[in-house]
């Protein structure tokens, strides 16, 4: 039996609210956004290439957000000392670069895991709680980091849109 990513329950967009609830609202959605442009296809979908020479694909944009997240919650805001899953200082790229369609469903899991972690990892933190930001060294603060994912998953979530329309010629997200 070949692994298909799974349909996505959408949340609802939360339009008023206190400001950290509202934030953590857009960035679920451009969460759910990512998943749902990959619901439904399989691992060797998911792994195929845009086009020559960019390794972008929708399998690579899910471990690239794994890391992304991963990188700005934990290790930056939380401040829990890990390495990167896919990539290290050897093979920077090694979230686009070195995708396996046999893998997907464990890279689909542990994007999921990933979100769930670092939930978790900021939930007790607040809005000004600051950081150094890793090649800078200036502060900056949570809030800064909810803004920067929201805009992170936009810019990926155009991405995924036309991988998406190239493999089957689904577009949209109603």
């Amino acid at each position: 039996m070949t692994w298909t990513a799974p349909e996505v329950t959408r949340s609802p967009q939360l339009l008023v609210g206190d400001e950290r609830a509202v934030l953590h609202s857009l960035l679920t959605r451009g969460r759910e956004i990512l998943l749902w442009k990959c619901r439904g296809l399989t691992g060797a979908q998911l792994a195929a290439r845009s086009v020559e020479p960019s390794s972008m694909s929708l399998l690579g944009l899910i471990r690239h957000m794994t890391e992304v997240e991963r990188g700005w919650f934990r290790m930056r805001a939380a401040g829990e000392e890990l390495g990167y899953i896919y990539s290290d200082e050897s093979n920077r790229d090694g979230d686009f670069d070195d995708t396996v369609a046999e893998q997907a469903e464990a890279d689909h899991a542990r994007f999921l895991e990933e979100i769930a972690l670092c939930d978790k990892a900021i939930a007790d933190l607040s809005l000004e709680h600051t950081t150094i930001h890793p090649r800078t060294g200036t502060d900056l603060s949570l809030r800064w980091i909810y803004l920067h994912m929201i805009e992170e998953y936009g810019r990926h979530a155009g991405h995924a849109d036309l991988l998406r329309e190239r493999i089957d010629g689904v577009t949209g997200y109603q």
